[in-house]
């Protein structure tokens, strides 16, 4: 099927050559992982320092009815990490462009795109320069911007965002091990945080410490009047990462957004609620999905 460009799609090849010269096959440098026995398509996308395993508790409510697409980004998982150069993956926009290229790749059309984190941006990035390729955006614990300003709480100061990214650069290990129980913030469960704290060691450290340094540093704030895409926006209580000010001012500024604020803690319910999360996915997405 030929697809109509757009002058925004056109924008993204563009960008894909830019950030992109030496082209890889998409399915082998993210590795992605299809399946699911419906035609439309679901496309999950993980947060910092994890990997596709971290929708293992999610995708199966979702299997029968949709085609389910995971991959992982460059430097974690089992991505292919001789695809990464700091040129290539200076920007989030950069990691929209490879979400792109799987959904290129794959012939993905009215893609429900479920994102987590940093990667709810990444989506909301590559729905922009792309809007035709998504149906609805599903984003969990997003966040625009991390750092205050005079007018916005993101949840960090300029100066605790400096800390946290020295002593991520210093010792990237022994940061993992004290974070992912303030992250996760559920310290009855300890074998959650163990799980977070192993994902984040088993990531390629230096890409990780870029990708941090991206994250945390990003400012898309002005980019969501631009989203045309139902989203969904899901907010947890208690979350160091995405306090609550964050994703009401995420409801306010996007467009055609809902809001719903999950009754879990900490910044992971796709691994501390899963049943919430998928009740709450299942009442913004069509009750049944017709081929």
């Amino acid at each position: 099927m030929v697809r109509i460009l757009g002058s925004i799609h056109v924008c993204w090849i563009i960008l894909r050559v830019i950030y992109h010269p030496l082209y890889m096959n998409a399915s082998k440098r993210n590795n992605v992982q299809v399946k699911g026995r419906g035609e439309k398509p679901m496309l999950f996308a993980h947060g910092y320092g994890c990997d596709q395993n971290m929708w293992r508790y999610i995708t199966p409510a979702f299997e029968e009815e949709y085609k389910i697409v995971l991959f992982d980004h460059v430097g974690f998982g089992k991505a292919d990490t001789s695809a990464y150069t700091l040129g290539r993956y200076a920007s989030l926009q950069s990691y929209a462009v490879d979400i792109l290229e799987i959904c290129e790749e794959l012939e993905l059309e009215e893609v429900i795109f479920v994102g987590h984190s940093v990667s709810a941006m990444i989506g909301l990035l590559a729905s922009i320069l792309d809007p035709g390729r998504f149906s609805k955006l599903v984003l969990i614990g997003p966040s625009p911007r991390y750092i205050n300003d005079e007018e916005y709480t993101g949840g960090f100061t300029q100066e605790g965002i400096d800390d946290l990214l020295g002593t991520l650069d210093s010792d990237y290990l022994n940061w993992a091990r004290a974070i992912a129980p303030l992250i996760m913030a559920n310290p009855d469960r300890p074998e959650l945080s163990q799980e977070l704290t192993q994902s984040f060691c088993q990531s390629d450290i230096e890409i990780a410490k870029d990708f941090a340094r991206i994250t945390f540093l990003s400012d898309n704030r002005a980019d969501l009047c631009n989203v045309r895409t139902e989203a969904l926006i899901m907010q947890c209580s208690d979350d160091l990462i995405a306090p609550l000010p964050v994703g009401e001012y995420m409801h306010q500024n996007l467009p055609n957004s809902t809001f719903r604020l999950l009754r879990a803690t900490g910044h992971c319910p796709n691994l501390s609620a899963p049943e919430e999360t998928i009740a709450i996915m299942k009442e913004f997405l069509p009750s049944k999905v017709l081929g």
